[in-house]
């Protein structure tokens, strides 16, 4: 029983910290949650199962934030090259 709440508290904390890390660290979050999922105890599965859906939704909000910030890029307009000149032999 003791052993449950204390794994709920800690997933509550990292679903709390996640909107706070940086970048690299809500990566490095990510992998090892979806390493956990596939080869963690039972107890690193149940907590990585929760914790994933929290850290997608993070990421896909920092990307559409990330997106809408960004400028729209406009097109290249090519110049012209001036015709090379004739060359004429000189006689």
């Amino acid at each position: 029983m003791a052993d449950e709440a204390r794994k709920t508290a800690s997933a509550m904390d990292l679903r709390e910290r996640v909107p706070h890390l940086s970048d690299v660290e809500l990566a490095t979050l990510n992998v090892n949650a979806q390493r956990l999922v596939v080869a963690g105890s039972a107890l690193q599965r149940a907590a990585a199962t929760d914790l994933l859906p929290v850290i997608e939704a993070e990421l896909s909000d920092r990307r559409a934030k990330k997106l809408a910030a960004t400028p729209p890029k406009t097109p290249r307009v090519m110049k012209k090259k001036p015709a090379a000149k004739a060359v004429t032999p000189s006689e």
